[in-house]
């Protein structure tokens, strides 16, 4: 794998190509490396493969600025994360087409635009059918899945692959709930923008902010991600206790739940109470806020989609 599509010295190659893969070889379980690598190199990419995570920002931002069409982003949601920021950076979501080549643990948002492997990653790629999807915003950083405030870092870090594969973001919920014998609820006040009167007011112990992630529906975990509105879940404060199970976490989120609240907004403004702060999670990269303003930016990022993609997922069908 020493050739010049195969790793990070291939600096002078990467102005030459069009097609620009970031691999992380420490998302998940690592297995997807050589698939990633014999793939890219059929396919006419040139991989760049990360020592460390500040890496993908830094490649996804060179690749764009050398000229390349197509940047693909292989791992987990927070390696999307990071490529996208890149982009960002560079100010080209308007001349890339980001790929998503899932080889993270959940991979939830590779599954949301209809990519279901690594092989699949570059089919759809090769297909070429694109779509462009809304990217959220929040205090100047990009989450193409979804923003969870409530978050703590002590849950994510001990929440199990099988988990998080079986409920994508809810495994967080559910791991926070099990490990913390007293959640600290917090204040909460959205508001959407400047001085409105408030969309929501009171103790919670999380918010949950969908792009392309909607909470807690088993039939379809994927939101509208091109109507420019925030699919809001928001957790109000409970005992623990009503959440041991692992079922109840999906009858929490049921429409007849009484300690949910859900609603849609292309902006907001998110408060927590004086002198508290709460962990973020920015498709799983995590910080702490007192408070943060997030918005919808309808269309902006180009992201090639596989054929179970559904641009209007509560209609059903293709």
């Amino acid at each position: 794998m020493d050739g010049p599509s195969s790793g990070r010295d291939s600096d002078d190659a990467r102005g030459l190509l069009e097609r620009v893969c970031i691999l992380n070889p420490a998302s998940g379980t690592g297995d997807h490396r050589d698939q990633v690598h014999r793939l890219a190199g059929e396919h006419g990419f040139v991989v760049r493969e990360t020592g460390g995570e500040d890496d993908i920002r830094r490649f996804a931002r060179d690749a764009a600025d050398a000229g390349a069409s197509v940047v693909a982003a292989a791992g987990g949601d927070g390696t999307l994360n990071r490529a996208v920021q890149g982009l960002l950076d560079a100010d080209a979501l308007d001349e890339v087409t980001f790929g998503v080549v899932p080889g993270g643990t959940g991979n939830n948002f590779a599954s949301n635009v209809g990519v279901e492997s690594v092989e699949d990653a570059f089919a759809v790629i090769e297909r070429g059918e694109r779509r462009r999807l809304d990217l959220g915003m929040a205090e100047g950083r990009p989450f193409v899945n979804s923003l969870v405030g409530g978050l703590t870092a002590e849950a994510s870090g001990s929440t199990s692959a099988e988990q998080k594969q079986r409920f994508g973001i809810l495994a967080y919920v559910l791991t926070t709930l099990r490990t913390l014998r007293e959640f600290e609820a917090f204040s909460l006040v959205l508001r959407d923008g400047g001085d409105a009167d408030p969309l929501w007011e009171g103790e919670a112990i999380f918010v949950l902010i969908g792009n392309a992630r909607r909470f807690g529906d088993e039939r379809v975990s994927q939101a509208n991600v091109e109507d420019g509105l925030f699919d809001v879940a928001i957790i109000e404060s409970m005992p623990p206790s009503q959440l041991v199970e692992e079922a109840a976490v999906y009858r929490l989120f049921d429409t007849e739940s009484d300690h949910v609240t859900r609603l849609k907004a292309s902006r907001l403004n998110v408060d927590i109470g004086e002198g508290e702060s709460v962990d973020f999670s920015f498709d799983g990269e995590i910080d702490q806020f007192r408070s943060l303003s997030a918005e919808v930016r309808p269309g902006a990022l180009e992201v090639f989609v596989g054929e179970s993609y559904n641009p209007v997922p509560d209609e059903g069908g293709g």
